[in-house]
């Protein structure tokens, strides 16, 4: 499977799936914490989500982001 191949299976996971892809990826390129306005909009966006499979991935991100991609 080449990364073309890879790609197109990842657009086609469920969200919550494409969250743990996208944690995996950060965690080998080694991502920076965010700073505390992007933590801050996070939390904002994440208060204001109706739909619950977007707020756990919103969950996820800010994990992610507090802690530098290796949550």
């Amino acid at each position: 499977m080449n990364a073309v191949e890879i790609i197109d299976e990842i657009k086609h996971l469920p969200p919550v799936e494409k969250a743990r892809v996208i944690r995996f990826v950060q965690t080998l390129e080694g991502n920076p914490p965010w700073a505390a306005q992007e933590l801050t909009d996070s939390a904002i966006r994440l208060s204001a989500e109706g739909d619950p499979s977007k707020a756990q991935i919103l969950k996820e991100q800010i994990a992610e982001g507090f802690y530098g991609g290796h949550a």
